[in-house]
């Protein structure tokens, strides 16, 4: 059998890098001796999870242009000139056959370089508004693996695949999953438990939302295990030390996902295009609370796709911090809301992205 070499770039938030590992998977599930080598920005959390799931990583000097007028802008220039050379001197040495890009500041360099140097291309795009570097790369690549219908208004028509999202393959699978949950996140099994996800980074104003709110999931037997991202951890785990016998935890990052999403009987989320995805998927009621820092508001048009399906509650970030409480103790509350939420989710899901995407990538390499 063939020795593929691929390159996987980008990265900078979990929304990258969880469907590059994905797809990578599914890549060495197609064919076990192929070679993968990921690219990302040096001091970002790829260079930390990509190596935790078993692969090689490069960095490269690499950040986004801030979109105010500030000093780090200065140094953009030459960060990107480093990178150039650093993409063209792992394009020599490794000499993959084909390259993919899911987004980020790494993804730019490495595939304008392995472009331009004739290596077949692939992008893959989460967002319903894609982000710069994909729209900059979109005319260099052969195919652009997308998550929503309507992305011809940004990418060359032809070049499209609707794919879905690539979600881990621990998440798509929760059967036998919650009594392990149970032991791991040391909660009661018949309580009813609400899992806060603000991303991989965390969500300032989700955080604010559920400290000011502790109280009453405590009063009304919540359990709650709280994803807070690294810079609200210390005062997050401080707020809940008084609530521990109740079942309310911090966790500055959740690396078992799979277990939290087995023992959650409801949601609280950002609507990050992967958090969206992987909900679909587990079919867990949940309530949107879209970030509104992020490009032509697409966390908000992420979610719409499903609330106009009736698959999901939304509460605007402006509102969270006096509403979010009473939303999630209504859901709470309402058995029938919570199966008709279920039910309506369960149909949005795509669980075979990340196969798809690889069958499309050895296709660009064989052809």
């Amino acid at each position: 059998m063939q020795k593929y070499r691929v390159i996987i770039s980008g990265g900078g938030t979990g929304g990258h890098i969880f469907p590059a590992i994905a797809i990578a998977n599914a890549l060495k599930a197609l064919s076990p001796n192929i070679e993968i080598l990921f690219i990302g920005a040096e001091g970002r959390m790829e260079m930390e999870k990509v190596p935790a799931a078993g692969y090689n990583i490069k960095g490269l000097w690499i950040s986004g242009l801030q979109r105010s007028l500030t000093l780090k802008n200065l140094s953009f220039p030459f960060k990107l000139i480093s990178s150039l050379f650093k993409a063209k001197k792992i394009l020599k040495q490794f000499k993959p056959d084909v390259a993919v890009g899911v987004g980020g500041y790494a993804s730019g360099p490495m595939l304008h370089v392995a472009a331009k140097s004739g290596i077949p291309a692939l992008l893959q795009e989460q967002n319903s508004y894609p982000g710069i570097t994909n729209k900059l790369l979109a005319n260099k690549v052969q195919k652009i693996c997308v998550a929503y219908d309507g992305m011809e208004r940004f990418f060359p028509k032809e070049k499209i695949m609707l794919t879905g999202n690539p979600v881990r393959k621990d998440i798509r699978n929760l059967d036998g999953k919650k009594a392990r949950g149970v032991e791991y996140f040391k909660i009661d099994p018949d309580k009813k438990t609400l899992l806060i996800i603000g991303g991989s980074l965390g969500a300032r104003t989700i955080n604010l939302a559920i400290e000011a709110s502790l109280n009453i999931y405590a009063e009304n037997d919540i359990q709650v295990i709280w994803q807070t991202g690294k810079a609200y951890f210390e005062k997050a785990k401080t707020a809940c030390v008084k609530y521990a016998d109740k079942g309310i935890y911090a966790h500055e990052f959740i690396s078992k996902m799979d277990y939290a999403y087995a023992v959650a009987d409801f949601v609280v989320s950002r609507s990050g295009a992967i958090s969206v995805s992987e909900l679909c998927l587990v079919k867990r009621p949940v309530i949107l609370i879209p970030s509104p820092n992020v490009a032509e508001d697409h966390q908000t048009k992420n979610a719409m796709a499903l609330v106009v399906h009736n698959a999901a509650l939304l509460v605007k970030d402006f509102e969270a911090v006096d509403k979010l409480a009473n939303e999630v103790l209504n859901l709470s509350n309402n058995i029938e809301l919570q199966e008709k939420l279920k039910q309506n989710i369960a149909q949005l899901g795509k669980a075979d992205a990340a196969e798809v995407i690889a069958n499309e990538v050895i296709s660009l390499i064989e052809k």
